[in-house]
């Protein structure tokens, strides 16, 4: 259980992380905040394939690839959901890089909130992946998530303090996104632990989300600037690092 609690305050620290960086470097160039999105996105891959979707199959039996397709869609669809109700991440991302010299507050706040939103079924994987019982894939996939937390909580700062939000304030914003994916860590687990029934589909569900989440925010995102050579090499350089490190501890 330390171990858990370690991993889900590492994970939500990493927005804090990011948005430390935000501060310090206000004005970081798309095409670096790009290559490290992609290398997260290329571990969230690796993670999400290896680490959620494969033991899907394995722990679901004789109705194993029912569950986990069913899975699959269903944490797919809980995020379509999601990005219906609060505004899309990418699109606010630019949204706020044009207005935010209008000061309009409560759209970066509605920016933060949707960060945060989208946070807490990252948790959710990271906390399921305990619950499967397996620490070397549990902490792969969680790594991969921090890591991707790292670059949005660089993105948090920008808008927040053009739009004159003082910079404490900001900073409690960012740890507020960070703590939301703390909770949805300790959720995932205690709720796969509780019930040991439900574990596949539960695998199967966080793997669909961090499919989700790569294929509609981060891909889109590291592929708008330019860069979309080096974001391509970036994921397969994450992706194939997660799987050397998963045949090492394997």
């Amino acid at each position: 259980m330390e171990l858990v609690l370690l991993t889900a305050l590492g994970v939500g620290g990493a927005t804090v992380i990011g948005a430390v960086i935000g501060f310090l470097f206000k004005k970081i160039s798309h095409k670096f905040s790009d290559i490290v999105l992609s290398f997260a996105a290329g571990v969230m891959l690796a993670a999400a394939v290896l680490g959620l979707i494969l033991p899907s199959l394995d722990y679901g039996g004789k109705f194993g690839l029912v569950i986990t397709i069913l899975g699959i869609f269903a944490g797919a669809l809980c995020l379509n959901l999601v990005d219906k109700l609060v505004p899309h991440l990418h699109k606010m991302i630019g949204a706020e890089q044009e207005e935010h010299h209008n000061g309009n507050l409560s759209k970066v706040l509605l920016f933060v909130t949707a960060i945060a939103i989208h946070n807490l079924p990252e948790g959710i994987a990271a906390g399921v992946g305990f619950g499967a019982g397996d620490t070397s894939q549990a902490l792969i996939i969680a790594g991969g998530i921090a890591l991707q937390n790292i670059p949005e909580g660089m993105v948090i700062i920008g808008p927040m303090l053009a739009a004159g939000v003082k910079p404490g304030k900001t900073f409690i914003c960012a740890m507020i996104t960070g703590l939301v994916e703390v909770a949805g860590t300790l959720i995932g687990y205690f709720a796969v632990s509780l019930a040991s029934a439900i574990l596949p589909f539960a695998l199967a569900f966080a793997g669909g989300t961090m499919l989700y989440v790569i294929s509609d925010e981060m891909i889109p995102e590291t592929h708008a600037h330019g860069s979309e050579r080096g974001a391509t090499y970036a994921l397969l350089v994450g992706f194939c690092l997660m799987l050397a490190t998963d045949v090492l501890l394997g």
